[in-house]
């Protein structure tokens, strides 16, 4: 036998020995094909709910970043699950679209807070509209919310909108609402407790399209401004 052999034969017995007085069996299990694939489930199935930082970003990179998150909303009656599908970005006072462009009121004294929480509001006497309030304490920036994907909850969301349809339960910002039961208790809400939140699951932003925000034509020069975006191929926007 070779002088390197023998050295390697030794090294290989220590070895053993060292493990055994340690109390560790030194024989691994073979890696079995399943083994492999509950590992990657394991590292993808996280549920990581958003921080106060992520909002305080710009509002279009918010605004992008959050298509293909999980808007997840508690309540006594169950839990609402949906994966957001589109968005609006009011990128502040300039933003002739934005509801701080006319100052600071009552109305929209939760735009000057801190990043992270609910701005919801009434509109047409009717709708409750969801924001998340975006950027840094005192300069007023939201994205709006205009539609989610059903994931969980669909039987609660059918009867809040009293309909069957699964593409027309969130498939709008009043709409969404409705079947989420988010209305004005939920304003001011903070985005980062138990009741109303977005979730990353670890998907990557889906690719997206973005066009002008609907319903701005008051809006002079900012009308056309190309700050909604919707993930392509979706069935579940607003519209197209």
């Amino acid at each position: 036998m070779g002088a390197l052999k023998r050295l390697g034969l030794r090294l290989k017995t220590d070895c053993r020995r060292r493990i055994r007085k340690a109390g560790v069996s030194s024989h691994l299990p073979a890696v079995r094909p399943w083994m492999s694939i509950f590992s990657v489930n394991s590292l993808s199935d996280h549920r990581v709910k958003l921080p106060r930082s992520f909002y305080e970003q710009t509002t279009v990179g918010v605004a992008k970043q959050l298509l293909g998150k999980y808007l997840v909303r508690k309540h006594p009656e169950g839990d609402a699950i949906g994966r957001i599908v589109e968005t609006e970005a009011y990128v502040g006072p300039r933003d002739l679209a934005c509801h701080a462009s006319k100052g600071r009121t009552a109305r929209t004294e939760v735009m000057f807070g801190p990043a992270g929480h609910a701005y919801v509001y009434f509109i047409y006497g009717f709708y409750n509209m969801l924001n998340l309030v975006t950027e840094a304490k005192d300069y007023p920036a939201a994205v709006l919310i205009r539609a989610v994907e059903p994931v969980a909850g669909i039987d609660l969301m059918k009867s809040r909108r009293q309909l069957d349809t699964l593409r027309d339960l969130a498939s709008g910002p009043g709409k969404l609402c409705q079947a989420f039961a988010v209305d004005r208790s939920l304003n001011g809400a903070d985005l980062c407790d138990g009741l109303l939140y977005v979730e990353d699951r670890g998907e990557p932003v889906p690719k997206f399209q973005a066009t002008p925000r609907v319903g701005v034509d008051y809006a002079g020069k900012w009308t056309t401004k190309p700050y909604r975006y919707l993930v392509r191929g979706s069935k579940f926007v607003s519209k197209l």
